[in-house]
C-alpha cells in the first residue's frame, strides 16, 4: 500500500474504531491504511486512554502529534557556516544610510572571498529565506467592505479596437468601470479618450444608472483626475475637484502602483473585457455604450458574485440604493481652470481664445480663471473679482466700468457718451461736436472730438465756446483751425484795464459785402425804392 499521511479525520476514525474494540487488522482494512500504521496510533492511544472512551479533538490531536512527530535532523556543516556569519548577512541585506542593500549573490561572493565561507549559494539562499525572512511575502489582512452607499472604486481598463463611426478608422476603446463596494453592482462607460470631461461624464452616467450618487470615490492615479499623486495628500485636477465639490463627493485616490487600495474594481477589468467585449461586433460608440449598460444590468448585475455569493443588483435594490445621495438632473458642466493668467495693460485677459476685461487695479497681475460653457469667473487669490458671460473663440467681453473714467469712452467708441461730454462744456461746443460726429462714420472723427475737449482744458470753456460759435457762424467744422484761432487770440495783447474785450475776428473772416446775394444794379434799385 502506498504511503499516505493521515489527516485529522483519518486519525479520529482509527481511534474511534480502536475505542469500539476493533483489531488493528480490521481498522487497517476498514480505514484503508497500513496495519503497522494503525498499530502505531492504537499503541499510543492505549498508553494515554482507556478503551471505550470517546476522544475529543484535542486528544486526537495529541495522539497524532506523538505518532507523526519526526526528530529534527541536525543542521549541515554548510548551514552552520552560514549561520556563523548571520549578523554580517543581515546588515548587508538591510543596508544603511551610507550603503545600499546588497544582492544576495554579491554577499555570497564577499563571504567566500573575505570571510572564508565554505557553503553553496543555495544554502545561503535557504538560510536568508528561512531565518531572515528575505523575499518572504508579508502577511495581509482582508479589509472589510464599506457600509452601503458609502464607497465606489473606479478604474480605467483597455478593451480593444473598434471602428469609430465618425472617422471610419479603428481606435482603442477604454472602459471606465465604477464598482459599488458594498453590493458589487457596477457600471461600465466605454470611451475613446481618458480626459477629465470624459471621466465626469462617465461618472454622471453611472449615477443616473444607479439612481443615486455615492459618498466616497476611490479612483486610480489617471492624469484625468489626479494632478500630483502623493500617498498622504494627493492633488486633484482642478476641474475634477470642481466636479467632486459640485456633486458632494469625497475623493480618496489609491496610491501609485497599489492595486490593493481598490481591489473591488481592480480584477473587474479582465472580467468586463472577457465577459462583455470579446467576440462582440459593434457598429459605433453609441452601440458600444448601450450594449455595456445592458450587460451591466442583465449579466454582471444578475450573476451570483464569486465573493459575496449574492446577486449584486438584488443587494443594491434592497439595501444600497436608499442610502445614496440623490442622482443628478443632467450632465455636469465641467469647467476649465486656468492658473496664472496675466492681466495685460489693455485691461484684458485671454481665456480659451477669447478676451475678458479686468478692473484697472489688477493690471499686470496674475489671476486664476474658471470658465464653463456659460460663465467665466476671475479670481485674484481667493477673491472673485469679475464675472463675464462666456464668449466664443475670437470674441470679447468688456465692461466699461473696468476702464478709467477718462478712457472708457474712447476704448468702447461710445459716440453718444462723447457727444454728451461735449455738451457739458458748453452749448456751442456741444453743437460743434455734434457736427463733427454727425457723418456716416462717426468713430473716425472721435479723435477730433477729443482734441476739441482738450482745447477746453487748455484755453478755458469761455474762449472755446465763443470760438465754436464763431466757427459755426462761418460753417468752419475743423478742429485744427479752431485751435489755430485760439492760439492766435491767446497771443493778442490784453488791455491794461483788464476788461473783457471782443476777440478779433478770425483771419479767414471776409467783409460783409462778400456775402451779398444782390447785384449792384438790384441793390441801387432797392435803395431808390
Amino acid at each position: 500500500m502506498a504511503f499516505r499521511e493521515l489527516t485529522m479525520i483519518d486519525v479520529k476514525e482509527v481511534l474511534r474504531r480502536w475505542s469500539a474494540g476493533q483489531s488493528d487488522r480490521k481498522i487497517a482494512r476498514e480505514v484503508g491504511v497500513d496495519r503497522k500504521t494503525a498499530a502505531r496510533y492504537t499503541a499510543v492511544a492505549k498508553g494515554l486512554f482507556e478503551a471505550g472512551h470517546e476522544l475529543t479533538d484535542d486528544e486526537v490531536h495529541e495522539v497524532a502529534q506523538r505518532v507523526q512527530a519526526r526528530p529534527l535532523s541536525p543542521p549541515s556543516d554548510e548551514w552552520n557556516e552560514v549561520a556563523r556569519l548571520r549578523p554580517l548577512i543581515e546588515r548587508w541585506l538591510a543596508g544603511d544610510a551610507e550603503t545600499r542593500p546588497l544582492r544576495l549573490s554579491k554577499i555570497h561572493t564577499l563571504l567566500e572571498r573575505d570571510h572564508g565561507l565554505r557553503a553553496s549559494y543555495d544554502t545561503l539562499w535557504r538560510f536568508a529565506h528561512d531565518e531572515l525572512a528575505w523575499r518572504e511575502k508579508p502577511s495581509t489582512v482582508r479589509v472589510d467592505d464599506a457600509p452601503p452607499g458609502q464607497e465606489a472604486q473606479v478604474d480605467f481598463g483597455k478593451m480593444g479596437l473598434i471602428v469609430d463611426d465618425e472617422t471610419g478608422k479603428k481606435r482603442v476603446l477604454w472602459a471606465l468601470i465604477i464598482t459599488l463596494v458594498y453590493s458589487r453592482y457596477q457600471f461600465v462607460w466605454p470611451t475613446f479618450r481618458q480626459t477629465t470631461e470624459t471621466v465626469c461624464e462617465g461618472l454622471d452616467r453611472a449615477w443616473m444608472f444607479f439612481g443615486g450618487i455615492i459618498k466616497t470615490l476611490i479612483p486610480d492615479n489617471t492624469k484625468a483626475m489626479i494632478l500630483e499623486p502623493e500617498a498622504l495628500a494627493p492633488t486633484l485636477v482642478p476641474a475634477f475637484l470642481d466636479y467632486a465639490q459640485g456633486r458632494g463627493i469625497f475623493v480618496d485616490p489609491a496610491r501609485v502602483r497599489s492595486p490593493k487600495d481598490k481591489p473591488r474594481v481592480e480584477n473587474q477589468v479582465t472580467y468586463v473585457r472577457e465577459s462583455w467585449f470579446d467576440g462582440e461586433q459593434f457598429t459605433g460608440l453609441a452601440h458600444v455604450r448601450s450594449s455595456a449598460e445592458e450587460w451591466c444590468r442583465e449579466v454582471a448585475g444578475a450573476r451570483i458574485h464569486g465573493t459575496t455569493r449574492r446577486v449584486p443588483r438584488e443587494v443594491f435594490e434592497a439595501t444600497e440604493r436608499a442610502t445614496m445621495l440623490p442622482p443628478p438632473d443632467g450632465l455636469y458642466d465641467v469647467p476649465a481652470w486656468l492658473e496664472k493668467v496675466k492681466v495685460h495693460p489693455d485691461h484684458h485677459i485671454q481665456v480659451l481664445q477669447a478676451l475678458y476685461s479686468v478692473p484697472t487695479r489688477y493690471l499686470r497681475q496674475h489671476v486664476r480663471v474658471r470658465a464653463d460653457h456659460n460663465v467665466v469667473k476671475i479670481y485674484f487669490g481667493t477673491e472673485l473679482i469679475k464675472m463675464h458671460e462666456r464668449r466664443p473663440p475670437g470674441g470679447r467681453s468688456t465692461d466699461p466700468a473696468d476702464y478709467p473714467k477718462d478712457k472708457s469712452i474712447y476704448a468702447l467708441r461710445d459716440v453718444d457718451a462723447l457727444r454728451a461730454k461735449a455738451k457739458e462744456k458748453g452749448t456751442h461746443v456741444g453743437i460743434y461736436a455734434e457736427r463733427l460726429l454727425g457723418g456716416p462714420l462717426p468713430w473716425t472723427k472721435m479723435r477730433q472730438a477729443y482734441a476739441l475737449l482738450s482745447l477746453c482744458e487748455k484755453y478755458g470753456l469761455g474762449r472755446v465756446e465763443a470760438m465754436c460759435q464763431s466757427a459755426l457762424a462761418f460753417d468752419v467744422v475743423n478742429v485744427s483751425k479752431v485751435a489755430a484761432m485760439l492760439k492766435s487770440a491767446a497771443k493778442a495783447p490784453r488791455p491794461a484795464s483788464g476788461k473783457v474785450v471782443q476777440l478779433p475776428l478770425p483771419r479767414f473772416a471776409r467783409p460783409s459785402e462778400h456775402f451779398e446775394t444782390l447785384s449792384p444794379e438790384s441793390k441801387s434799385t432797392k435803395e431808390s425804392l
